[in-house]
């Protein structure tokens, strides 16, 4: 069992949770990014640096995660690619990805490309927020809780 975390994207404060609970579990982290980070500050938590590139830091998660993974992304194609490998993907707001939701975030992510790229649509999510960071924080907490079972 490992989490991975799409790095490149990925706030801060939920890059820190994810420390925080893999220093609390011992569960392994793998932090990917395409560009420099400071090292993960945790004794099971490792960072790859690839290279530089659209999407590479996306096919080296998917081309490593296991069923048994969780992966942490806010990439919607990445998580499709993660729920067809029949592993676990969340968001950074505590989302967590099905098959079903994955192919309507694709369609709606679709659609809105084109409103865009039609000048009829503008901008990007809203600000991460303290309660998309508590959302997140008990979205791990349950799939820790899944891992470990009541009797460990």
């Amino acid at each position: 069992m490992t989490i991975w975390v799409d790095a490149d994207a990925c706030p801060g404060a939920v890059r820190e949770i994810v420390l925080k609970a893999s220093r609390r579990t011992g569960m392994p982290v793998v932090m990917v990014a395409n560009r420099d980070m400071p090292e993960p500050k945790a004794a099971n938590a490792s960072f790859v640096r690839v290279s530089a590139g659209a999407e590479v830091a996306d096919h080296y998660i998917a081309d490593h995660v296991a069923t048994s993974n969780l992966v942490v992304t806010a990439d919607v194609p990445l998580a499709a690619q993660v729920v067809e490998r029949g592993a676990l993907a969340i968001s950074p707001r505590g989302e967590e990805y099905t098959a079903e939701s994955v192919r309507q975030q694709l369609s709606m992510r679709d659609f809105m490309e084109s409103m865009r790229g039609a000048g009829l649509a503008g901008g990007g999510p809203a600000p991460e927020s303290q309660r998309d960071r508590q959302a997140f924080a008990n979205a791990l907490d349950r799939w820790l809780a899944r891992q470990t079972g009541p009797n460990d």
